[in-house]
């Protein structure tokens, strides 16, 4: 079960934090909106994000701010600038120090942003953290911090230590009872992998995919909601389960306890 705190939905679109005529429109096409105080704002155009974010009018339930990572004078203003807003819940980009995480204003819900090599091993302790309620990691700056060029191959497929990191963050936060979030996928005009993606996500136990246009967050939206198929055989070995004891068969299929578990994440997965 993840963090009673982290009550997104599935598709979680990042917006430029110094685009504020934007804000509204990607909250309204997603699950909820990343404004983007970190990569996607130049270094001269920083002030104007923050001085824009003070003066948004969101539902703070629904927003993540991304802020500068910890350590830079760039982060100390992100922090000043929340203060004067009602936006609690903030996604540290480049996350590594479990301590400089524990150190953070107690007002704030951290989502870790794991996207480097120290992130990456740093994960459990980070997800052990009080005020972290989801882990996210990042496929093309932990490359970069390793000196690779690219985090996939020709075909589109994730390198090999993409894959590791994925699946690291994953059971770092499943481990703790975190939620976890996906990375965002850049091809915009890749839409059949991002559906493969996204639907892996789902399946292998990830809370949430991240999203770069709002177009990606239908295809996110359907890869996470469970088909009808999937949903009647959920209900019907969870009332069959109510009449058996122990190991029974079911749709020519052996049941147990793992069975029946991964039958209520997918109702909880359609119900949502």
């Amino acid at each position: 079960m993840t963090d009673a705190r982290f009550s997104l939905g599935p598709a979680i679109l990042f917006c430029p934090a110094d685009r504020p005529e934007r804000y509204a429109k990607a909250l309204e096409r997603a699950d909820a909106v990343i404004l983007d105080l970190e990569d996607a704002v130049a270094a001269p155009a920083k002030a104007a994000a923050r001085g824009a974010v003070i003066e948004s009018e969101l539902d703070p339930d629904r927003v993540i701010v991304r802020v500068n990572p910890p350590g830079t004078d760039d982060f100390v203003s992100d922090l000043a600038t929340l203060s004067q807003t009602d936006y609690r819940r903030i996604m540290v980009a480049k996350a590594e120090s479990p301590k400089r995480l524990q150190k953070l204003d107690a007002r704030f819900e951290v989502i870790a942003l794991c996207e480097t090599a120290k992130g990456i091993a740093q994960a459990d302790r980070i997800a052990a953290l009080p005020n972290v309620s989801a882990l996210m990691w990042g496929a093309e700056d932990l490359v970069a911090s390793i000196g690779g060029t690219s985090s996939r191959k020709p075909n589109g497929r994730y390198r090999d230590i993409a894959r590791y990191a994925r699946a690291r963050v994953l059971l770092a936060a499943g481990a703790r009872g975190k939620a976890a979030i996906d990375a965002v996928h850049l091809d915009m005009e890749d839409t059949k992998r991002l559906a493969i993606e996204a639907a892996d996500a789902a399946a292998s136990g990830f809370t949430a995919t991240a999203c770069i246009h709002p177009s990606q967050v239908a295809i996110i939206r359907d890869a996470y909601r469970p088909d009808a198929k999937t949903v009647d055989w959920a209900r019907g070995v969870l009332a069959a389960a109510e009449t058996e004891r122990g190991v029974f068969a079911y749709d020519g299929r052996m049941v147990d306890e793992p069975v029946l578990r991964h039958a209520r994440a997918t109702l909880r997965r359609a119900e949502s």
